[in-house]
């Protein structure tokens, strides 16, 4: 069996899991969609629900006996017992905690106090057509299943784009204004003939244009898509874990959302560009998802009352999922009847839905540290991967990751095998103390704080791809963390070109796994104050790549991303540091990366201010030897390099080379 077993049922059958309260039965409240201000639900319907034979948790009603219309869209509900400690325990409309789309155009019936005008809650959209309910949009339309794409590039050859959803564009008046980047948005990225949404007049989303293919990354990862209350943000707090967020699939011009065309349309396109689709999932807390009113006890932590399960753990203004609780029931995923942890089976399950349905390639594991179970993030690891096998026989181990975000780079979770790789924070501090000319905090020296930031296996790791090495990360807050652009003029530096490029050599070139926020690779900065809230809707300003120095800046990155993926020295882990130069000044250091001796690539990178003149020799010690019939070529300024001049050209401040072989070329 591939899918879950909840899910087989869910297309003839309207399924409710493990209600708490069942002293009245829970109902279906279903009807159809009705524009108005406010929208209205017509025709409802109250179904009861009854115990599927033989189960005691539990509740369904045939799709067949609700009345339903061939062909027709409908909005619903269940009708439940409110389940939240010390809460009034009053009958209330909640979402479908499986619903694979909400239209939070239409809310709940609003409550009396104690309940407020938070506690409203989205429809569930579904389709009944040729005796089946399916998975579609509130217009009707029903998105085909993701085809199978097993040429996406391998772990060790991939390059991650992390963008966040907040973008920037000008305003009629000169400055710069905020919207939401949503998918179609998101697509003008990628295809050349796909337009804007919200964000047009963009010049980097205009027809014709392509900005990510341009770069050349081969692994899309949006912050987290799955369905919040907040309106974006960085999207941190899921509510609906199932549905695509309406905010990234409701731009403006259209009549209604339209998450699953408008997702399905981004992957196909990531997909036939060579580019991977991350996803990036939530499970350490929610924010009002409805298991929290359905059946708190089960699926939550209970803060203040001693709860082991909150212990050490960060609930971030949500509720902390409970991972250790077990108790006796119908399990979602195997479809047995037996002992299970209710939320890790939730879990799964709901990773299953954005494996098949929508085709994902990896998986981020946001805040591990407020998971807090090991043992539930190997089972989800190797869930996860076994689903990615599956659909995809053809796609490949090496092609699927499950990537852990834990700050403290716990090496232990990918030795375990409990995760595939982690966030290798400690590059980001490593290249930061490097660019500024530092030891970084905590290494003996600048030689062992570039080996340490360009070879992550000494730092425990024990292959590439299982560090996620990043200049930057979405999160911007706190020591040294802010965008590289105002890192650097925080630290005293104003000509922030050659650091910046230097900055991405050592990206491009370390062994692990490059990520690159958007915006970095053209030194976007910031245009809010980076503190919270404020970091979380701080826009990417894709205008900035008008500026020339920026341009450069960009295609200088766009030849290293060509590099990462072409090159089998940068495939594998083999790393050897050939020369180290601390005198008078100068901080140079020469490595060279792959284990074949006809193609390596050789990095000479120099962290000073220390600079020589055009016709002066810098002498590289022990440079290899230059096969016959194979010239040097420097990859950064896309030049052949003469012959008498391999190993021995002039170097200058803050400046990196990058060199491969090629075979000559007749001249």
């Amino acid at each position: 069996m591939i899918e879950p077993d909840l899910f087989a049922r869910r297309r003839t059958d309207f399924v409710l899991w493990r209600p708490r309260v069942t002293d009245p039965v829970p109902r279906l409240v279903i009807g159809v969609y009705a524009a108005g201000n406010p929208p209205a639900l017509i025709h409802p319907a109250l179904v009861e629900l009854r115990l599927a034979p033989g189960l005691h948790d539990l509740w369904t009603v045939p799709a067949a006996d609700c009345g339903l219309t061939d062909g027709q869209v409908y909005h619903y509900w269940f009708e439940v017992t409110d389940s939240r400690p010390a809460g009034p325990g009053a009958r209330i409309q909640r979402t479908d905690p499986f619903a694979t789309t909400v239209d939070w155009r239409l809310l709940s019936p609003r409550l009396g106090p104690p309940y407020t005008g938070e506690d409203r809650w989205p429809a569930g959209v579904v389709k009944w057509r040729d005796g089946e309910l399916r998975r579609c949009d509130p217009d009707g339309a029903e998105p085909a299943p993701p085809a199978p794409a097993p040429d996406l590039p391998a772990n060790n050859r991939t390059v991650y784009y992390k963008l966040p959803t907040t973008w920037a564009r000008r305003s009629p008046g000169g400055g710069a204004e905020f919207a939401v980047g949503t998918f179609p948005d998101v697509l003008a990225l990628i295809d050349p003939d796909a337009e804007p949404a919200n964000l047009r007049g963009v010049r980097a989303l205009e027809p014709g244009r392509a900005h990510l293919r341009e770069l050349g990354i081969s692994t899309l990862e949006l912050n987290p898509i799955a369905d919040t209350h907040v309106i974006r943000e960085w999207g941190y707090a899921t509510s609906n874990y199932l549905a695509p967020d309406q905010d990234l699939s409701f731009p403006a011009g259209f009549s209604a959302p339209a998450p699953q065309r408008t997702l399905a349309e981004l992957v196909d396109a990531c997909h036939a560009a060579g580019i991977r689709f991350g996803y990036d999932v939530v499970m350490a807390f929610a924010q009002r998802a409805p298991y929290r009113e359905i059946n708190y006890p089960d699926f939550f932590v209970r803060p203040g009352v001693g709860d082991p399960e909150q212990a050490g753990r960060q609930d971030w203004g949500g509720n902390l999922w409970k991972y250790n609780f077990w108790t006796e029931g119908y399990d979602p995923v195997e479809g047995k009847d037996g002992p299970l942890e209710p939320a890790r089976q939730f879990h799964k399950a709901q990773i299953a839905g954005w494996i098949l349905d929508h085709g994902i390639d990896s998986i981020r594991v946001d805040s591990v540290n407020n998971v807090g179970n090991w043992d539930f993030v190997g089972e989800f690891t190797a869930y996860a991967r076994g689903l990615h096998r599956r659909r995809d026989p053809g796609g490949g181990e090496e092609r699927f990751l499950v990537v852990g975000e834990e700050l403290a780079v716990p090496v232990d979770l990918v030795r375990q095998r409990r995760l595939d790789a982690l966030w290798n924070e400690r590059f980001l501090y490593l290249v930061r103390s490097a660019l500024l000319g530092e030891v970084g905090e905590g290494e003996g020296s600048f030689e062992e704080t570039v080996h340490r930031m360009i070879d992550c296996r000494r730092l425990g790791f024990t292959d590439g791809a299982q560090a996620v090495n990043y200049l930057t990360s979405h999160d911007v807050e706190g020591f040294r963390k802010q965008r590289l652009q105002r890192f650097l003029h925080d630290n005293g530096v104003w000509q922030t070109e050659q650091r910046i490029k230097l900055g991405f050599v050592c990206l491009l070139t370390a062994v692990g796994i490059p990520m690159i926020l958007a915006g970095e690779e053209f030194a976007d900065d910031h245009d809010l104050p980076v503190e919270h809230p404020a970091k979380q809707i701080d826009p990417v300003n894709f205008d900035r790549l008008d500026d020339p120095w920026r341009r450069r800046i960009f295609d200088y990155t766009a030849r290293l991303v060509r590099l990462r993926h072409t090159s089998a020295a940068l495939a594998v882990n083999d790393t050897t540091f050939l020369h180290t130069d601390l005198t008078d000044g100068r901080r140079v250091l020469v490595w060279q990366r792959g284990a074949d001796p006809a193609d390596p690539v050789v990095v000479v990178a120099n962290f000073s201010g220390w600079s020589q003149h055009p016709g002066d020799e810098y002498v590289v010690p022990g440079w290899p030897a230059t096969p016959p019939g194979h010239e040097w070529w420097e990859v950064t300024q896309h030049r052949a390099v003469p012959a008498e001049w391999a190993g021995r050209e002039p170097l200058y401040a803050w400046e990196a080379k990058v060199y491969t072989l090629r075979r000559r070329t007749p001249r």
